[in-house]
């Protein structure tokens, strides 16, 4: 008895795909058209950009506008609604030119606004600033902050953000969205030991790269979470919701967070990095085929327990690949109290992998 063939998912994801560009188009041309604000020139959004060995790599998005709140603590639950739900309103500008006037570099911006500038690094280190400004606009101007990993580094940190530094409930979508939406800058919490451990991992200007699937929409308002927990500043690496004729539809967390880590391992080709997420969200898959992709650059793997179990699989391959792996329910129990702040990321001599600890 032959088996009939299964169709294809191929033409159903191209057809999902081509209406979502022309939802998304008339979604655009519509919140354009009702608040678009006269002859006002753009606005640059900037991003944390980061470095190569040759180069800084400045990013940014243009925006018609850019709406900012002063959030209360003390704010109702519906005003959190609005407020984060007018970050993903937005109303970009595509194919205009933003420039570096003293460096000679430019670029366009694409369907959804966005623009990467590469900009000869000339030996610099340590947070640094490009002025940037759009070709035909002067007045409209702002400063990229970019991080130049420093030459004495030993490694560097990518850590997961959802849930393993701050609780989300990511592995859940209704816990997800209510929490993502219904709170605020002042209400949303780093976890304390998250960024004792990061602060720690920082040290003598080892970079610390931030992964996320959320979107570019929230990289400001995970800024202002982080600076106001004392976070150690990063470069973000999220993600682009938004669908365009030339691109596939997003890959998901798994290919998101994957490029991202392959593009941080490239942009810093004498490091090894530390890598540190949660069970939630497959995130101990995601780095084993990281330490596949790259064998040798990945330090360790540090995960928090959040939600679910880990996945035996991904841990089997991390043991494969030789990366030794921490399971815990607090990251106070990789800070042992005698480790001295100038000695290896973790104390020596923990190489069971994985290995599940935790704080006493």
């Amino acid at each position: 008895m032959t088996q009939r063939r299964r169709r294809s998912p191929r033409p159903l994801r191209r057809l999902l795909r081509r209406l979502g560009l022309r939802v998304e188009r008339a979604l655009d041309w519509l919140w354009a058209r009702s608040h678009r604000r006269g002859d006002s020139a753009p606005v640059i959004a900037g991003y944390v950009g980061y470095s190569t060995p040759d180069s800084l790599v400045a990013r940014g998005r243009v925006l018609s506008h850019v709406r900012r709140h002063e959030p209360r603590a003390d704010q109702s639950v519906w005003i959190n609604l609005r407020q984060m739900l007018s970050l993903f309103l937005t109303d970009e500008v595509a194919g205009v030119t933003v420039r570096v006037p003293d460096a000679g570099v430019s670029a366009v911006t694409d369907a959804e606004g966005y623009f990467t500038l590469t900009v000869p690094r000339a030996g610099r280190s340590g947070w640094l600033q490009v002025p940037v400004e759009i070709a035909d606009t002067p007045e409209a101007r702002a400063v990229l902050p970019v991080l130049a990993t420093q030459p004495g580094a030993r490694f560097g940190t990518i850590s997961d953000i959802d849930d393993t530094l701050m609780h989300t409930g990511a592995w859940s979508l209704p816990r997800n969205l209510w929490v993502s939406l219904t709170g605020n800058v002042l209400t949303r919490r780093v976890h304390p030991d998250a960024a004792e451990l990061l602060d720690r991992l920082a040290l003598r200007g080892s970079p610390v790269f931030y992964v996320s699937s959320s979107p570019w929409n929230l990289h400001d308002f995970l800024e202002a979470i982080f600076a106001r927990a004392g976070l150690v500043r990063g470069p973000l690496f999220l993600r682009d919701l938004g669908l365009s004729a030339a691109e596939k539809a997003p890959s998901g967390h798994f290919g998101h967070k994957g490029r991202a880590i392959d593009l941080i391992l490239a942009a810093n080709p004498g490091l090894r990095f530390v890598l540190i997420g949660d069970t939630g969200q497959h995130d101990a898959a995601i780095y084993a085929a990281a330490a596949a992709r790259h064998p040798g650059r990945i330090l360790r793997v540090v995960l928090r327990n959040a939600g679910r179990e880990a996945e035996p699989e991904a841990l089997a391959a991390l043991e494969e690949a030789g990366v030794p792996t921490d399971l815990v329910q607090h990251y106070g129990a990789v800070m042992p109290g005698g480790m001295p702040r100038d000695e290896a990321p973790f104390a020596a001599g923990s190489a069971a992998v994985p290995r599940a600890v935790s704080a006493e």
